[in-house]
């Protein structure tokens, strides 16, 4: 292994660390709603809801989208950053769930510029973006650190996976071994859906969750909640 791949796979680890400061762990993706709603009671409709999610919205529209942001980056297209993240934007069925991603991919860009120089011209055009979907800002930073395209992917889906994992554990009396079950199972899927995204033509996009829909726009007038969405 050479310096260069080893500082990548640090970049790497770093950019899916659920330490990386954007917030995540502050939104749940509806999942708090199911859990007050009893569609997730335990381990195993939790283990479903989050591979649903995955299967039918993740899967079809954030890997797709972020693979079409990573070429675009790479080839500093700006039109095509544009266009995939005002589509991605528009693909968020509820003010929570844009607002998520709105507020995570600022947080990474802001973070990203505070730790390094950018190019600037790249630097121009974020500032010209008046909203930045999360996987936009993540693609940026995947391509400032010249992190190849698929293993950025799967760390991407990683860290939506495990952040969806830990939703669960701090929403339903789960033991942190019942979390690790979670990811151990889910995360043999990873490698597989982010192959599957690069074989989906731009017609192919979109999710289908309406059930995800429904149970975060009752979120937003939950009484009780811990999580932002």
């Amino acid at each position: 292994m050479t310096a260069d791949t080893d500082i990548r796979l640090v970049r790497l680890l770093q950019l899916a660390s659920p330490a990386l400061p954007v917030g995540a762990y502050s939104y749940s993706q509806g999942l708090e709603a199911a859990v007050e709603n009893k569609i997730v009671r335990d381990a195993a409709t939790a283990a479903r809801w989050i591979d649903d999610v995955l299967e039918y919205a993740v899967a079809r529209m954030d890997a797709p989208v972020l693979l079409r942001l990573s070429a675009a980056w790479s080839a500093r297209d700006f039109a095509a950053i544009d266009h995939w993240n005002a589509l991605f934007l528009a693909s968020r069925e509820t003010t929570e769930l844009r607002a998520e991603s709105v507020q995570m991919g600022y947080s990474l860009i802001k973070l990203l510029t505070e730790l390094e120089e950018a190019n600037e011209e790249a630097r121009a055009h974020l500032a010209r973006l008046e909203e930045i979907a999360f996987p936009t800002s993540f693609a940026y930073a995947a391509a400032q650190w010249q992190i190849p395209t698929q293993p950025a992917l799967v760390a991407y889906l990683w860290a939506w996976l495990e952040n969806q994992v830990m939703a669960a554990v701090k929403a339903l009396p789960l033991g942190q071994t019942d979390g690790q079950r979670m990811l151990l199972a889910l995360g043999e899927r990873l490698s597989a859906i982010a192959e599957h995204a690069t074989s989906l033509e731009e017609d192919d996009l979109g999710s289908f969750t309406p059930g995800l829909a429904l149970l975060s726009s009752w979120h937003e007038t939950q009484y009780s909640r811990l999580f932002r969405s």
